[in-house]
């Protein structure tokens, strides 16, 4: 085996954006009573907001040409098209193409997002989202079966 042909090693590269939205936790298929006793304050009829933050955590084998994964560059272009720009300043629960029809709790928002940017990475792969909805409440997603 030559050294081009020998395994280089897998590295992992993480960005992180932030971005503000507003959201009503409300199941429609459910009565108003069992919406505010499951949802309490998160499901205000108006909404409420959060400043996100988001972590995006990639892995890849070093391209020996370049020296990185990926370009953090590109990874960062990556994340603010196809994530916070089409959710900064929105309503998530009419405003996202992406998200209707759901629940936009955190944990499916992570969902959603890995499924906005997976395909796109290649030739890295995503390995780890990591939502945080507040200081002390976040998600840790690392893609489904």
């Amino acid at each position: 085996m030559t050294e081009n042909e020998a395994a280089r090693p897998l590295t992992r590269i993480t960005t992180s954006a932030t971005f503000s939205s507003a959201h009503r936790l409300h199941n429609p298929s459910r009565d108003e009573e069992w919406n505010r006793t499951v949802f309490g304050k998160c499901n205000n009829p108006h909404g409420h907001g959060h400043t996100y933050g988001l972590e995006i955590t990639v892995e890849g084998e070093i391209d020996p040409e370049k020296g990185w994964v990926l370009d953090f560059s590109d990874l960062k272009r990556l994340v603010s098209e196809r994530v916070v720009k089409r959710c900064d300043c929105r309503n998530l629960n009419t405003d996202v193409d992406f998200l209707a029809g759901s629940i936009p709790t955190a944990e499916v928002l992570a969902i959603r997002f890995w499924d906005q940017l997976a395909p796109h990475l290649a030739p890295a792969r995503l390995v780890e989202l990591v939502l945080h909805e507040t200081e002390r409440n976040k998600v840790v997603y690392r893609g489904g079966a």
